[in-house]
């Protein structure tokens, strides 16, 4: 006797090629329909998904997108992960932080009204709240304040979301900064590099040094997702989630632990006025060129006594989930994989290899 194969649900995946889109797709793939929804094509490994090209700048190409998926995977989608925004470290103003990240959003949404959409999935960011006060963990209902254009953006598409989904079912995820055992986390990779190059900043911080921020494992962000995709039907219509590890390295633990692995011997962090560090930051920023453009801006300095730790008490009540790992138990392997080849761990976090490296390489000193 003859059986149907039973067809996949659908899941659609914007920004697929990026870190945390990549494994997403291979992470759903076996059990979903992934259409990944990208301005460029999937790498090789990706053939599973069925790339779309998008463009969520432009109002007919996600037109065309939405069209062509509805064509080829019909008009029902168990699961929306927008991923897709704009980010920069640079603090310099962007028109891509209105026209992807908050416009790109009303966009899709608008879009996706033509759809009957299981769940719709936002990629937030733990910055587009308050720093907090020294044993006030970060939960759902505290205080708001983005302070620069990244998280002001994320906060916008928020709200655009909570107008413009009208009948999907929504969730937002509040994510901490993400890493990995190769680091991919620009903050943390520029810190490990100050320190591994013993650069003169490396021992000098401008704020508390007590304070801290949450960083959360790529694994666990995977995990996050699969959980939340899983549960949508038994999930609020509207959904809020902080997602980060609870446990907290503070900004001079961290900088011992990375002299430690990284020298033999603890870091000091000596703190220096705020007026002075930004008088350095600025000099450095004028005699510099384009190619070797310091990472800490004067901007910046304004934000060193933020503090994130964070309370996921209603990710593990509606999830089912928590982290298992932790940064302070990453930090090992990140940083021997550094040491045990520098060229190849600069390259995957996007920071110049260091003179010095290149110099033993031409000598023929390094393996």
């Amino acid at each position: 006797m003859n059986q149907s194969i039973q067809k996949k649900p659908v899941l659609l995946i914007t920004g697929a090629e990026g870190l945390i889109g990549s494994r997403l797709v291979n992470t759903f793939s076996e059990e979903y329909d992934v259409v990944a929804f990208d301005l460029e094509p999937l790498p090789a490994e990706q053939h599973q998904a069925d790339w779309i090209p998008c463009d969520l700048t432009d109002d007919a190409a996600v037109s065309r997108a939405l069209e062509n998926l509805k064509q080829r995977h019909g008009d029902r989608i168990a699961s929306v992960i927008h991923l897709a925004a704009y980010y920069d470290f640079s603090g310099e103003p962007s028109p891509l932080y209105e026209d992807l990240t908050v416009e790109g959003t009303r966009r899709l949404l608008h879009g996706l009204q033509n759809f009957t959409v299981q769940q719709f999935v936002f990629s937030s960011s733990l910055l587009v709240q308050a720093s907090s006060e020294k044993g006030q963990p970060i939960n759902e209902t505290s205080p708001l304040n983005a302070e620069w254009d990244y998280p002001k953006s994320k906060l916008a598409a928020e709200e655009v979301i909570q107008k413009e989904a009208k009948g999907i079912p929504t969730v937002i995820l509040r994510l901490a900064g993400v890493y990995d055992e190769d680091c991919h986390s620009i903050p943390i990779s520029q810190q490990i590099a100050r320190v591994y190059e013993k650069q003169l900043e490396s021992y000098f911080f401008p704020g508390d040094l007590s304070c801290g921020q949450s960083f959360l494992h790529l694994d666990d962000l995977v995990a996050c997702f699969q959980a939340v995709v899983e549960k949508r039907i038994n999930l609020p219509l509207h959904s809020l989630f902080i997602i980060g590890e609870e446990d907290l390295m503070s900004y001079e633990e961290l900088q011992d632990k990375l002299g430690l692995y990284l020298h033999g011997d603890q870091w000091p962090a000596i703190r220096i006025p705020k007026m002075a560090a930004k008088a350095g930051a600025w000099v450095k920023d004028q005699i510099s060129n384009e190619e070797d453009a310091p990472f800490i801006k004067p901007w910046m300095i304004d934000l060193a006594d933020q503090n994130y730790p964070v309370c996921i008490q209603h990710a593990r009540e509606f999830l089912e989930w928590e982290p298992k790992h932790q940064l302070r138990n990453s930090l090992p392997e990140m940083t021997e994989r550094l040491k045990s080849d520098p060229e190849r761990w600069y390259q995957i976090n996007g920071l110049p290899v260091p003179e010095e490296l290149n110099q033993e390489d031409s000598a023929g000193t390094r393996k």
